[in-house]
């Protein structure tokens, strides 16, 4: 008889990096609630209420020797989630800008990868990055957080290619229309938020915890052959 499939997390050693925004803690939840261990990293601090389970790390993903000093004093992980970004709507069309937002979400992204590519090579881990819906279409306020998430989809399936050697998976979620801080503005402005609603098949924006269910499932053994793939999480958006 074939094995059931194994969606079990447990005891698996999860870091997120952007850890205190409100998907990435959505995640951070999910884990803990499914028995994992997790470590968050980012530069603002935890928010008043986080779950004390949950291991801090101060950590600027744009600095090459702060994410290879987190990498070495990690003695073990099984899952890194790169969560970490900023999205600055209009002032993205200034090059130093545009610079920045590609260092967070992308070169962040590599960093990360690189630096812990020896942890998750000893576990036969994997890497989950965060991808968009406008990793498919244009940022028309946003340009580089739309360039960046679309090259994410593409370093995602470069590294799934590249560390497959190592029995490392690396997928990428692209959440569609979140209820986060970071919309927080495109919510609370009626003509934009109402030219959202009106394209989203199930005509509402999605709370983070939303997302939790395929990252876990993407963590878990039960999409073993799941690899260099993003899967849209945004209410049918990218369906239209």
């Amino acid at each position: 008889m074939p094995t059931a499939p194994d969606f079990s997390v447990a005891g698996k050693q999860v870091l997120i990096s952007g850890g205190t925004g409100d998907i990435a803690t959505a995640f951070a939840k999910a884990f803990l609630h499914y028995g994992a261990e997790v470590i968050a990293c980012d530069l603002a601090p935890p928010k008043e209420g986080t779950d004390k389970r949950i291991k801090y790390e101060q950590l600027d993903v744009r600095n090459d020797d702060a994410v290879s000093a987190l990498a070495g004093r990690t003695p073990k992980l099984d899952v890194l989630i790169h969560c970490a970004g900023r999205v600055l709507p209009f002032e993205e069309f200034k090059s130093e800008v545009f610079m920045d937002i590609l260092d967070i979400h992308l070169v962040g992204n590599l960093r990360l990868a690189n630096a812990f590519r020896p942890h998750l090579k000893a576990t036969k881990g994997c890497l989950i990055n965060i991808a968009s819906m406008y990793s498919y279409f244009g940022s028309p306020r946003a340009p580089a957080y739309g360039a960046s998430k679309t090259a994410i989809v593409s370093l995602t399936k470069s590294l799934a290619l590249a560390f497959v050697e190592d029995g490392i998976r690396v997928n990428a979620i692209a959440p569609g229309f979140i209820k986060t801080q970071l919309s927080r503005a495109g919510r609370e402005e009626p003509e934009y938020n109402d030219k959202v609603v009106a394209r989203i098949p199930s005509g509402e924006w999605s709370d983070p915890e939303e997302l939790a269910g395929a990252a876990i499932f993407l963590a878990s053994s039960a999409s073993r052959l799941i690899n260099g793939v993003t899967i849209p999480i945004d209410g049918g958006y990218t369906a239209v």
